[in-house]
């Protein structure tokens, strides 16, 4: 990927194209300004210094618990079905979301 040093104001202006936003020349002048420190914050957190950084660690000994992967038995359809509150052709009807 394209590492970008600084923001021009043609790349504000196409950025603006693309996101069909009308800018002012001004806000052009602005928004570049800006968009240039916001790069300028963001390079700080490329190489942050972490050799005199202590390892964290979690004070509970935290071990995920898996389950073997096998087929159970489940509900049977008529059982399922029984529990639901509408039932058209063999299936569940819920309310239409839009």
């Amino acid at each position: 990927m394209e590492s970008i040093k600084t923001v021009s104001k043609e790349r504000t202006e196409r950025l603006a194209w693309l996101s069909k936003i009308a800018l002012t020349p001004d806000e052009i002048e602005r928004f570049t300004d800006q968009l240039n420190r916001i790069l300028e914050f963001a390079k700080a957190l490329d190489s942050p210094e972490v050799d005199a950084a202590d390892p964290t660690f979690h004070v509970l000994d935290l071990t995920n618990a898996f389950r073997d992967d096998r087929e159970e038995a489940g509900l049977e359809r008529e059982e399922a079905l029984s529990t639901a509150p509408k039932v058209k052709d063999g299936f569940i009807v819920a309310p239409k979301i839009v």
